[in-house]
């Protein structure tokens, strides 16, 4: 895990589609930290409030709104940013709204994926993407054993499905258009990511904040139902890493590669509920059933980050208590006053001290 304390990103162009959005922007503030020069492409935030308004992440990169599935937009774009990196973050990232709008769904997460790798295609200089889909794009057999890399593409959901299709077009681009030369094209599929600064709907962490806020019962689905959480920056600084492997040219990592916890941090809906509940404290009220109708959402899912462990050293830095009081602690900062940004910032840097002395550990 050396890269992400070796720095080599002062000046570098990077381009970060899907910006706006919770992921977009931690990683976004990441990269301007680090001294590149980061432009964002995206359409608006998708909530409000929303880390970027937050954070006023629009001051400190390029920030140009649109949409993927818009092609012109797109060349265009990646025609004027010139960048050396291209981070695809941009999605339709919620599975129940996939049932509602699923056209949208597959037109964002599929074709806008076509578009990038297209455009990227283009334009000469660009050396690495990084694709980020997944852990759901696993045809899902509801079984015990996590799930590999090179595991069959599938999903019951039109969300899931269209993660699947999106990693089929990374491979096609891989071995059509970047197999002999052209940049590096690699993609990442982590598990449910959490932070602070997730305000979206419909997901389970900014559903309990909501709830803790305001001081209702969270309504909650499918308790049972196991997830390999983690936190956003374990997922972030992943994916830097596979980037900086290929920009120094390692063309092992131009593949798919899993980013998950250990598997003790694999834990179904009702643990995270009550931790939070604790962590929170104060009049936090206990959780309700939520007996409403519900679309198909998979059952048990896990992932195998053997892979990555083996070529990158790669592991978690936090554990899911630890990533929990860390998003409890993000949102009790803003809300007493907090400024977002720098709250973001040291989370940011916390971490990579973290990830550094585990490197230490691991290398004695």
């Amino acid at each position: 895990m050396e890269a992400l304390v070796s720095g080599g990103w002062a000046g570098r162009r990077v381009l970060v589609t899907g910006h706006t959005g919770f992921k977009g922007s931690w990683m976004s503030l990441w990269l301007h930290a680090m001294g590149a020069d980061v432009t964002g492409f995206a359409l608006a935030p998708p909530s409000d409030p929303s880390l970027f308004d937050a954070a006023r992440i629009g001051d400190v990169v390029t920030h140009v709104q649109g949409d993927v599935r818009d092609l012109d937009a797109v060349r265009t774009v990646v025609a004027a940013s010139r960048p050396e990196v291209i981070f695809h973050l941009a999605a339709q990232p919620l599975v129940r709204l996939s049932y509602a709008e699923p056209v949208e769904t597959y037109a964002t997460n599929v074709m806008g994926t076509v578009h990038l790798l297209d455009a990227a295609r283009l334009v000469p200089g660009v050396r690495a993407i990084v694709c980020v889909t997944s852990d759901k794009c696993y045809e899902n057999r509801e079984w015990v054993w996590p799930y590999r890399e090179g595991d069959p593409m599938g999903g019951h959901d039109p969300y899931s499905s269209s993660k699947g299709a999106a990693e089929l077009v990374v491979s096609a681009w891989r071995r059509s258009f970047f197999a002999d030369g052209g940049p590096l094209l690699a993609s990442v599929r982590a598990g449910n990511v959490i932070g602070g600064g997730d305000w979206a709907s419909d997901r389970l962490l900014p559903d309990l904040i909501r709830a803790f806020e305001a001081g209702v019962a969270p309504l909650v689905r499918a308790p049972d139902a196991v997830r390999p959480w983690q936190h956003v920056l374990e997922a972030l600084g992943g994916y830097i890493q596979i980037a900086e492997q290929m920009l120094a040219g390692d063309a092992r990592f131009a593949d798919a590669w899993n980013f998950g916890p250990s598997d003790e941090d694999a834990r179904p809906v009702s643990w995270i509920v009550a931790r939070m509940r604790a962590a929170w404290g104060g009049n936090a009220a206990d959780a309700v059933a939520d007996t409403g109708p519900r679309p198909h959402e998979a059952g048990l899912l896990r992932l195998d980050c053997s892979k990555v462990r083996a070529a990158l050293g790669w592991r978690a830095a936090l554990s899911l208590e630890q990533a929990l009081d860390w998003i409890v602690a993000w949102h009790r900062a803003i809300g007493d006053g907090a400024d977002a940004r720098a709250v973001t910032l040291a989370q940011i840097a916390d971490y990579r001290t973290l990830s550094s002395r585990l490197v230490t550990r691991s290398a004695a």
